[in-house]
């Protein structure tokens, strides 16, 4: 399942390597709203893992970027005892600049190479 959210970068956490070979990073999204007249503030985390830790890294706080994120859930089930855990993964960060999405190959972070460097090798 894909969504996407814009707001403000609020908080940006150091990677966590929790084991040899997974590491995860989380970030919080500000997005204010008004509902009916009242202003509703609503701080939302998000985890990247693996090659994505990195992608919060070309934000500042205050910044307004979209996210894009796939919704996860889990259960976990230790001695006998179940839980469920819900995870919003991030994939990709956008800057938006005065209301408008900004060029992809300026400040988007994703695994798209921009268009000028992908070379057309097929034969026809």
């Amino acid at each position: 399942m894909s969504y996407e959210i814009t707001g403000k970068l609020a908080e940006k956490f150091e990677t966590n390597q929790r084991t040899e070979t997974f590491k995860v990073r989380e970030f919080v999204i500000e997005k204010s709203e008004n509902i009916n007249g009242r202003d509703i503030t609503n701080y939302v985390k998000f985890q990247c893992i693996q090659d994505k830790t990195a992608m919060p890294d070309r934000f500042n706080k205050g910044d307004e970027v979209k996210v894009f994120f796939n919704l996860r859930g889990n259960r976990y089930d230790r001695d006998g005892k179940v839980s469920y855990f819900t995870n919003l993964d991030a994939w990709k960060m956008e800057s938006v600049k005065m209301g408008t999405e900004a060029a992809p190959g300026d400040t988007s972070y994703n695994d798209m190479p921009p268009a000028a460097e992908i070379v057309d090798d097929l034969p026809f």
